[in-house]
């Protein structure tokens, strides 16, 4: 199977550091992750290979567009590459804990093409606000 799924409950060490579910870990493979904010409150961890298709996106869009420089690097700014260590654990840099608002625990949901850190109490009512009445959705995507 390939893809994201799954949600998972799990803490921060007091490091900082937040060590990935093992399906998730092995779903993502070796290598760096880009761990950024784009879509708050959410922090969005993207695996070498869907990066490299967001960053030709970018590049793309700063080449056709003269107004896009700034929006990509607000992209870029709230970006960081970081490796898993052997126990699949990283270090989610302070500002970034911050612009989340992780605390001790968080909720780590996999997206498909990427993995989402959440604070547990803000995903319910952000999957709630967002989406009230999913039948259609759910009619178009299960038939």
């Amino acid at each position: 199977m390939n893809g994201f799924l799954g949600r998972y409950e799990k803490r921060l060490d007091d490091k900082g550091r937040l060590s990935l579910p093992v399906p998730l870990r092995r779903a993502a493979g070796d290598g760096p992750l880009v761990l950024l904010q784009y879509q708050p409150p959410a922090l969005s961890l993207f695996p070498g290979t869907a990066w490299g298709k967001i960053e030709e996106r970018l590049k793309d869009y700063r080449r056709s567009d003269r107004s896009a420089d700034m929006h990509v690097l607000r992209i870029t700014s709230f970006s960081v590459e970081v490796t898993p260590d052997k126990l699949g654990r990283f270090v989610i840099p302070g500002w970034l804990q911050e612009a989340a608002s992780l605390k001790d625990e968080v909720l780590v949901v996999g997206s498909l093409d990427r993995i989402e850190i959440w604070n547990p109490g803000l995903f319910d009512s952000h999957i709630e606000d967002a989406a009230p009445d999913a039948s259609e959705f759910m009619h178009k995507i299960f038939g």
